[in-house]
């Protein structure tokens, strides 16, 4: 079959996005990539041409059409399963895809009081009582994944997995917001912001054009 391509948006703004174009570089997959620039005028006339959700990440690969960061996950671990994208342990690979789905499915009130912005500090925010409990959710998840399956390397489960590429765009929002952490959780973070993947997102987002609306 063919390359896959990646439709995304903004790596600096389009949190979904990083989550399936780090899979993507964590499995090793050759790939293309069609950016959806957010603050466009034409931006949800694109998403609706090239999304049958009207939302991104979308992932193709010949005449197969995925849409959803953790479906596309999935899809790249059974590919490439030399990749070890979730991990090799039943046990451990059960929570890993359970700390994902939490993140896919939950930490709203973070996520809506804190949107990502890879390359943008600011002191703006004060967390919500609620946006704390996420935090310290958050925290406690990291903790537990390193402390029950981290043996072996400096990620939530040894090698960077999928779990990672689903909390990084959290840790971005952990490190531009200011948030005050445990030393466990600064250690991950540290990892997660070095590891090549990331540190090329972080390089790419800032040749992208800002929206000066989400920088304040």
């Amino acid at each position: 079959m063919s390359t896959y391509r990646l439709i995304l948006g903004n790596k600096n703004y389009s949190s979904w996005s990083l989550r399936a174009w780090l899979t993507l570089k964590f499995a090793g997959a050759d790939f293309t990539e069609t950016t959806v620039l957010f603050g466009r005028p034409d931006m949800k006339d694109n998403l609706r041409r090239l999304s049958p959700t009207g939302l991104v990440p979308v992932l193709e690969h010949g005449d197969l059409v995925i849409p959803e960061s953790i479906a596309i996950a999935e899809y790249l671990a059974e590919r490439h399963p030399d990749a070890n994208l979730w991990p090799a342990d039943p046990a451990a690979r059960a929570v890993a895809r359970s700390v994902s789905a939490q993140m896919h499915a939950g930490f709203v009130a973070l996520r809506g009081q804190m949107p990502m912005n890879l390359t943008h500090v600011t002191d703006r925010v004060t967390p919500s009582p609620e946006t704390l409990t996420d935090i310290a959710r958050i925290q406690d998840i990291w903790r537990t994944c390193r402390r029950d399956h981290g043996a072996g390397g400096d990620f939530l489960f040894g090698a960077a997995t999928i779990a990672d590429a689903m909390y990084a765009p959290v840790v971005s929002r952990f490190r531009t917001y200011g948030v005050e952490v445990d030393d466990a959780s600064r250690d991950y973070m540290d990892a997660v912001w070095a590891h090549p993947a990331m540190a090329e997102a972080v390089t790419l987002a800032r040749q992208e054009p800002r929206i000066p609306e989400y920088d304040l």
